[in-house]
């Protein structure tokens, strides 16, 4: 099987061929091994199977009526199930016809066993993504949606009614808070509620990119900038024109990219790394933070002008300790949320298990909880939620009368397994290398516990 560009191999896929010749059946079955490929005669065959069955892909021999027949077909699929069109017929006025009637490609008689696989491939890969963009086009409309936000603390509903009120506006904004609490979901939520909606959003955290490549993401560089810049790369600012540009941990700027940073809110321009050309763009900034910038400012850490630029609208985000009205509602979203990315199901919290949140101080906040709930739903083997699938830092789950007993081997090797990969966002290579295994020894680790994870492509297929 062909493998896609970056390096993963199409999903098996469910392959309805309409062929009668036996010959073109044969070099079929060669080609798609790796598929359910099933034969049907006639495209009247072919109707009657898809109105009781599906596939991911249609592959059809036809020698006239081409667009019509398409058409047709088409109108019997669901959306994105790609059309691929057999015929001995090469002109170009045919292919033109079947491509403009709604076919994913032309292959034409004769044709190898590899030019159908590599097709059919395509078009497999193809419809996954549309699929996905889809999902995440749906996902996306729910997640950015003020009315969508958890707000039930008073303090919280606070800070939903006022980014409302300013999202439309050109206003730079000045998001504070702790690490964890929700800055980045709701700079997203101000884009997408907002004029520069239908424009890039691009969000760019200053502290996890180190210093000396930060310059370049942010403003771009020439060929030959530096050594290794091999070519000219646009920076992110300049990618973002005209949309919005959310800058998490402004805060841990040097004070060279501080002074840049300030050109471009006054004169909206800049030049790339290692240029001399000036280029000029339209976004609107969105900073976050999670330190004093006051003190910054008067230790002389951070531009007193720059803070002023930034700070024309700020807005506050309570930690979670703080909101307690949030925590419940907050919770049972999380275990929705995480059931349906992991395929887990579960009818909800176990007695306690609410109360035990409410009663921990939460230091890594919103986050902190999520990735709680996450590991619980790994864990768990019950029908809920218990307090023995809860962990969290410095806090019993529950008091008991004796000493409990030392988990066994399996359960702590997947207890680990699950904190590292945790630790480490879900990178494979990343945990192997906190746990000090071989990738493949990890591999074998999840495996045999059975973890999946939303992020891991073969999970999403």
């Amino acid at each position: 099987m062909t493998t896609s560009k970056d390096g993963v191999e199409p999903k098996m896929a469910r392959v309805l061929f309409v062929e009668y010749d036996q010959t073109w059946q044969h070099v079929a079955s060669e080609g798609l091994i790796a598929h359910k490929l099933e034969f049907c005669p006639s495209l009247n065959e072919a109707y009657k199977r898809l109105e009781k069955e599906a596939f991911d892909a249609i592959v059809v021999s036809i020698e006239s009526n081409h667009d019509d027949n398409i058409r047709t077909l088409k109108e019997k699929l669901p959306p994105h199930t790609p059309v691929l069109v057999t015929s001995e017929q090469a002109k170009t006025e045919t292919v033109v016809q079947v491509i403009r009637a709604g076919a994913f490609d032309f292959i034409v008689k004769p044709y190898t066993p590899t030019r159908l696989r590599i097709a059919v491939d395509q078009a497999v890969e193809n419809r996954a993504l549309r699929n996905e963009i889809d999902y995440l086009r749906r996902t996306q409309d729910l997640t950015y949606d003020f009315d969508k936000i958890i707000a039930a603390s008073p303090s919280m509903i606070k800070v939903i009614s006022t980014l409302s009120r300013i999202a439309d506006s050109e206003a730079t904004i000045l998001i504070t808070g702790e690490t964890g609490t929700g800055k980045s979901i709701l700079s997203g939520t101000v884009h997408f509620n907002s004029r520069r909606r239908t424009k890039p959003f691009v969000k760019i955290n200053c502290a996890n990119i180190p210093e000396t490549l930060l310059e370049s993401e942010l403003f771009g560089h020439e060929r030959g900038a530096f050594t290794g810049a091999t070519k000219t790369r646009t920076g992110r600012l300049e990618q973002a024109s005209g949309g919005t540009v959310f800058l998490d941990e402004i805060g841990e700027l040097t004070p060279a990219l501080q002074a840049k940073l300030l050109r471009v809110l006054e004169e909206k321009c800049f030049e790339r790394l290692g240029g001399n050309q000036t280029i000029r763009t339209d976004i609107r900034i969105i900073a976050a933070t999670h330190r004093n910038l006051e003190a910054n400012v008067e230790a002389g850490s951070f531009r007193e002008d720059l803070y002023y630029r930034i700070n024309v609208l700020r807005v506050h985000l309570p930690p979670l300790r703080q909101r307690q009205e949030c925590i419940g509602p907050l919770a049972s979203y999380m275990l929705q949320k995480t059931c349906r990315e992991l395929k887990k199901n579960f009818s909800g919290f176990a007695p306690g298990v609410t109360e035990l949140f409410k009663r921990h101080l939460w230091p890594g906040n919103v986050r902190e909880l999520s990735n709680t709930i996450e590991r619980a739903v790994l864990l768990e083997e019950s029908t809920q939620i218990t307090l023995d699938s809860i962990s969290l830092s410095g806090f019993s789950p529950k008091a008991e009368p004796t000493p409990k007993p030392i988990k066994d081997l399996e359960e702590s090797e997947k207890d680990l397994l699950v904190e590292a990969l945790q630790l480490s966002e879900w990178i494979q290579k990343d945990a192997a290398i906190r746990l000090g295994v071989t990738a493949r020894k990890l591999n074998y680790m999840i495996r045999k516990h059975g973890i999946t994870h939303a992020r891991w492509r073969r999970n999403r297929q």
